[in-house]
């Protein structure tokens, strides 16, 4: 049989009568080059390239056929060999991790033995001693206050070493009682070990990781901070010196934008120590510089609060077989008596330092080593850098216009009598050229400034992340589509109007990826929005809309993490530099207890179904933790106008904001789990009508061509069929009957093997999940589909609406018939699926 045969190398062969075929090199190098250009030639190309190569024009097209196998199945050998080693790696690496660790722990468990018992024979000496030594302790500690560091070059080498002891004793020793992050478990396909601080002075944070990169590469990446920690304004380097040792030591002053209207900008002064290990290690460490003389300092800036960083950095290690084991620790103190109390939890959280700082490093550098291991070409023909770009952009510009500094040019401008939205003007030739307005499509811009309407809001009882994904899906719930299309105008043609009932409405949304990262925490999309109804004098006006979006944080198991939605127009050819101006919404929550929402429940989804199933329950104990949580909502949009419009823009854009906190409000209430009753389903009705009779008509048509029931007996009732349907542990989906076939129906199964929702499932088609075999399969399948009504498919690999490939045993699909026995749909059900 061909499966049995054997090849020792890329000169020979064995055909099926056992005569073993010898190529010279030079035939070898033709049938390679050749190989490169078709993998797996069919028969007719194979006697074309015999014709085409006379150096092959000796080889019988059956040997050619048995070479071409062979070489396939050495490849697939090749990168399963090298897939493995991989993975060894990665395993050792972990394990030696995790043994560090486990060592660490002892100590520190030792540690506390020891504090124990010391701190328990003082208590017995204490209650011996009466002596009031209070006044003494006073003048003590009075004595004892610390002198001003040195900052001369000699001084500033002592605190860089003193900096270096301390950051070592965090990342690698017990200087800091470590605990595990909630919901953080190590592992091989873990980001890695991650901990936060108990008990310490500020919040910290720590993480133990690994990376496909060389140690120089890590630190170059991590040391630019504002190109992957989104907080960064910027990091100036003040001064640079050089040390003894090889090292430098660097004089840093650090911004960090505001995460929302109701807080001010951090700022730090820092020193940052670069330097090598005896044993080929890096270290980056740095700490704020405070109480120094003899040297340079840096004044408080105006808008800004000055933070303390205690001493933080990176510990980078080479690791056998190429990557780095980096540590982390991340250890700060942001002030928090000068926010307002509400969002203190907010600055007090080493939970939220771990996932917006610590967590964050570590993605980007798993993200640009997945990146330089790929040498596919990425969607819409981006490079990964320019995609990253375009997310930077977004975020930045989102964190800018939410700041509004002074020295960006923003303006304040007068409210009208309330003090719910504030509005900022900016018209400086520095933003206008940041937008890139005059070469967009080739007309002169006439807007000549940017105004930003602002508001932030507090939420309780709703979580952050399942109502970013309502915002996402539902954008015709809360957006205007009158404004969307003045603000399209306004960046990409200049002349416009305000928004009035002659710009048309606008259909869906249709929502096309463009990028994810690894874990899928965050995605780049482009928005569509289908428009209609347009009048004559609106030719100039597209009829599609495009928005460039970025989402992040929809994640309710990720404790900890904001939740943003920011997005602005595009034109359709969608250059690298086309101007953007952003808008969104940035959602934080307040408290760190853990969410326990479906990542799939919508509202749309909770009006259809009663959701009580063990992966969706949602405590109706009003005093739980998700009950009780808060968060706080802020608004940011931005607007370019003509200066003379000021006034009338400023009033459009206050009382679109309004409207806008009014939607978010209903929503968030109908979202709240206080709307769900003490068993976890709605105390709303049950159901649309047509989502019950589908499912009656997918379990009477599978019952009547397979013969057997779909759901366990005791189902009856519209009620009960469609809450069996959507809990069945198979994925169940159904597509309509088309030339193109797109997805109409799918239970939380289906949802989770597509990694979708039932709003973006109608988006997707049954030929995008398939893979070829898959494709070939249902259409040598699909005319026993509609004569006999079913067909059993074998099983085989299908992919995700993320690209993830789902393995799944079987598959059956049959006809669904309506109420006159036509053909409604066809039903897939997919046995036994995972994630490969």
């Amino acid at each position: 049989m061909m499966m049995a045969m054997s090849l020792k190398d890329d000169k020979g062969g064995l055909l099926d009568n056992g005569k073993y075929v010898r190529y010279t090199p030079e035939q070898v190098e033709a049938l390679e080059r050749l190989y490169h250009e078709c993998p797996k030639p069919s028969s007719i190309r194979r006697q074309q390239l015999i014709r085409e190569c006379p150096i092959l024009s000796n080889i019988e097209p059956k040997q050619i056929k048995v070479w071409f196998q062979n070489r396939r199945c050495r490849e697939k050998q090749r990168r399963e060999s090298s897939r493995l080693q991989g993975v060894n790696r990665k395993l050792t690496a972990m394990n030696k991790l995790l043994m560090e660790e486990n060592d660490r722990l002892q100590k520190q468990v030792s540690h506390l033995v020891y504090e124990n018992g010391y701190f328990r024979q003082h208590t017995q000496n204490t209650a011996l001693a009466t002596k009031d030594t209070s006044c003494e302790s006073v003048v003590t500690s009075h004595l004892t206050q610390n002198p001003p560091q040195d900052a001369s070059p000699a001084g500033l080498l002592s605190i860089a070493e003193e900096t270096l002891a301390e950051f070592l004793s965090k990342a690698t020793g017990t200087a800091v009682e470590w605990v595990q992050m909630p919901g953080m478990k190590p592992g091989p396909d873990s980001i890695g070990i991650v901990a936060i601080s108990h008990g310490c002075t500020g919040v910290a944070a720590r993480a133990c990781g690994l990376v496909g990169l060389e140690p120089t590469r890590v630190a170059e990446i991590l040391k630019d901070r504002p190109s992957w920690f989104r907080d960064c304004r910027a990091v100036d380097v003040v001064n640079l010196l050089p040390t003894a040792n090889g090292g430098t030591i660097e004089l840093l002053y650090m911004q960090l934008y505001a995460p929302t209207t109701l807080a001010t900008a951090r700022d730090f002064w820092l020193l940052r120590y670069t330097s090598a290990t005896e044993d080929g290690s890096l270290v980056v460490c740095e700490r704020s510089l405070t109480n120094t003389q003899n040297g340079p300092s840096m004044p408080s800036v105006q808008n800004f609060v000055r933070a303390e960083m205690l001493p933080s950095g990176y510990l980078i290690r080479p690791c056998e077989g190429g990557g780095s084991i980096i540590h982390i620790v991340d250890h700060m103190n942001l002030e928090a008596w000068s926010v307002p109390e509400v969002l203190r939890p907010l600055y007090e959280s080493s939970t939220v330092l771990a996932q917006k700082t610590t967590m964050m490093a570590l993605r980007q550098l798993r993200q640009i080593a997945q990146e330089a291991s790929q040498s596919s070409t990425p969607n819409w023909g981006r490079r990964p850098a320019a995609l990253r770009a375009l997310s930077q952009r977004l975020s930045r510009g989102f964190n800018e216009a939410l700041n509004g500094f002074s020295d960006e040019g923003w303006s304040l401008m007068g409210n009208d009598g309330m003090d719910d939205v504030t509005i900022l003007v900016n018209s400086s030739p520095e933003k206008l050229m940041g937008l890139n307005l005059s070469f967009t499509n080739g007309y002169t811009p006439v807007s000549n400034a940017v105004l930003c309407a602002k508001a932030s809001m507090l939420l309780q009882n709703v979580p952050p992340a399942l109502l970013l994904r309502f915002l996402r899906e539902h954008r015709s719930e809360w957006a205007d589509n009158n404004i969307d299309a003045y603000s399209a105008a306004a960046v990409k043609l200049g002349p416009c109007s305000l928004p009035g009932s002659r710009i048309g409405n606008f259909g869906g949304q249709v929502i096309l990826p463009l990028a994810h990262t690894i874990e899928h925490e965050e995605l780049l999309e482009v928005i569509k929005l289908e428009g209609v109804e347009h009048c004559p004098e609106d030719s100039l006006m597209p009829r599609d809309m495009f928005l460039l979006q970025l989402c992040s944080g929809m994640d309710e198991n990720a404790v900890g993490m904001c939740a943003e939605l920011i997005f602005a127009p595009i034109d359709s050819s969608f250059a690298d530099d086309a101007p953007l101006l952003p808008s969104g919404f940035r959602i934080i929550p307040l408290d760190s207890g853990k969410e326990t929402s479906s990542p799939n429940r919508t509202l749309d989804l909770a009006s259809a179904l009663e959701i009580g199933g063990s992966g969706n329950k949602v405590s109706g104990d009003p005093n739980t933790a998700s009950n009780t949580a808060r968060s706080v909502m802020t608004i940011a949009f931005e607007f370019a106008f003509e200066t003379h419009m000021q006034e009338s823009v400023a009033a459009m854009a206050r009382q679109y904001i309004r409207t806008i906190i009014s939607s978010v409000q209903r929503v968030a209430s109908a979202l709240s789990p206080s709307n769900l009753n003490p068993n976890g389903g709605l105390q709303a009705p049950m159901g649309t009508p047509e989502a019950h009779t589908l499912a009656r008509w997918i379990c009477h048509s599978y019952r009547c061509y397979l013969g057997v029931e779909l759901l366990k007996a005791g189902c009856h009732g519209n009620e009960s069929v469609l809450k069996s349907l959507w809990h069945h542990s198979d994925a169940i989906l159904c597509c309509s009957l088309k030339a193109l076939p797109v997805f109409t129906f799918a239970n939380q199964a289906g949802l989770d093997m597509l990694e979708t929702t039932l709003v973006a499932l109608q988006e997707i088609t049954l030929e995008k999940i398939l893979d070829e075999h898959g494709r070939k399969s249902l259409c040598s399948e699909f005319p026993q589909i509609m004569q006999q009504g079913f067909a059993c498919l074998q099983g085989g690999i299908c992919l995700s609406s993320m690209g993830r490939p789902v393995s799944y045993e079987r598959a059956v699909a049959w006809k669904v018939l309506n109420e006159e026995e036509n053909a409604h749909c066809i039903c897939f059900m997919f046995i036994n699926w995972s994630f490969v």
